[in-house]
């Protein structure tokens, strides 16, 4: 009886954990993807990156892949020091902390060819902006219409990018939960 309840509490965190907060960013999208046709610079100028989102690489791995490096390899384009490497084709990549990263494509010539992104990450809405590469910052979640458009830096409404996810209204998730829990619940 224990485990079951246990059960239900762990699904209701992974229900609200997974819903909160985290947008997924194909990068490149809906244009592009990661390639050597693909402006990065005007892509992550219209982003705002927050600590808890994910990056996704896609992109053929027998022509690309996905190496992380510090800020003067990527100036220089060189792999030679990888902070890691990635080479599935279909690559999730958090970002849990404050700062930039850098991302080039390993293959000879295509870095120099603009295949290479830099995303700086900012500090989740609302919470400490002291960076900590050991945890994720929490993200607060805000309510937000069904249509409307959150505002950006300027205050003019920006229009949601088909390469994220949809974030979710508070209220949404306090219903999910609650459902989630009731059903496991009724289980008992």
């Amino acid at each position: 009886m224990a485990a079951r309840a246990l059960l239900v509490v762990a699904m209701a965190a992974a229900v609200l954990g997974t819903a909160m907060g985290v947008t997924t960013y194909t990068v490149g999208a809906p244009a592009g993807s990661w390639d050597t046709r693909t402006n990065y610079v005007q892509w992550v100028s219209a982003i705002t990156f927050r600590v808890g989102d994910q990056l996704v690489f896609k992109y053929s791995p027998a022509a690309h892949d996905v190496v992380e490096v510090n800020k003067a390899d990527y100036d220089s384009c060189s792999s030679s020091s990888p902070i890691s490497t990635f080479n599935s084709g279909d690559d999730t990549i958090p970002l849990a902390a404050i700062g930039t990263r850098y991302f080039i494509c390993g293959f000879p010539g295509h870095c120099t060819a603009g295949m290479k992104v830099a995303v700086k990450v900012e500090a989740a809405t609302g919470s400490n902006p002291t960076p900590s590469p050991l945890a994720p910052l929490p993200r607060t979640p805000t309510a937000i219409a069904p249509n409307a458009m959150p505002p950006t830096n300027g205050g003019r409404p920006a229009p949601p990018s088909s390469s994220a996810s949809k974030p979710v209204g508070v209220a949404s998730l306090v219903g999910l939960s609650s459902s989630a829990i009731v059903a496991g619940l009724m289980v008992f």
